[in-house]
């Protein structure tokens, strides 16, 4: 799992979610040709969240694009779609996310029939991209966008709350105080 997945993981944690990173989805030759592509290795999902009070399974793309150009969301789509397929190919992510579940519940990792929400979790959103039109897209499929805006908001709440010994959450205390403490001192000058 790489940083920003961590990092997306530990947030969702904070709201009551068992994370897994990086968990790949057994297609079946069937399903794999169903979607285009009966050679592809398992898919793997960035970010899979759980929560049982809910029966709710998060399948969490992860995008941080911190120094580059961000996401791009314009006229209605992702830019490239090749980049986001979950989100743009309406037989792969009925498959996918299918399989999801059908694969967590014989595992027992979570109950039988269990909703999936599709979810984007992002660093950076470009600047030329329509955020209105997007959280419409977004609401208008029942998916779920963690944007910039939510992950500092959790940081944020994260750098409250007690001491937890994940490196994301040590970074976020140490990084939010300072910024806190020099914002107070710049208020007193």
């Amino acid at each position: 799992m790489d940083s920003f997945e961590s990092l997306i993981a530990m947030l969702l944690k904070r709201e009551g979610y068992w994370t897994a990173g990086s968990v790949k989805v057994e297609l079946s030759k069937q399903e794999k040709r169903a979607i285009g592509v009966p050679t592809t290795p398992r898919w793997e999902i960035d970010v899979v969240a759980y929560r049982g009070a809910t029966n709710e399974i998060l399948a969490v793309e992860c995008k941080s694009f911190l120094d580059s150009t961000g996401v791009i969301f314009r006229n209605g789509q992702f830019d490239p779609p090749t980049r986001y397929k979950l989100f743009t190919n309406k037989a792969t992510r009925r498959i996918v996310l299918a399989r999801l579940a059908k694969q967590m519940v014989a595992s027992s990792a979570c109950a039988p029939n269990p909703t999936v929400t599709l979810c984007l979790a992002v660093g950076k959103i470009a600047s030329k991209s329509n955020r209105l039109e997007m959280a419409k897209h977004f609401a208008t499929h029942g998916w779920r966008l963690f944007d910039e805006d939510w992950v500092f908001s959790r940081l944020k709440l994260a750098a409250t709350a007690g001491f937890e010994n994940d490196i994301a959450h040590v970074v976020a205390k140490l990084v939010l105080r300072r910024k806190a403490a020099a914002e107070r001192n710049d208020h007193m000058m």
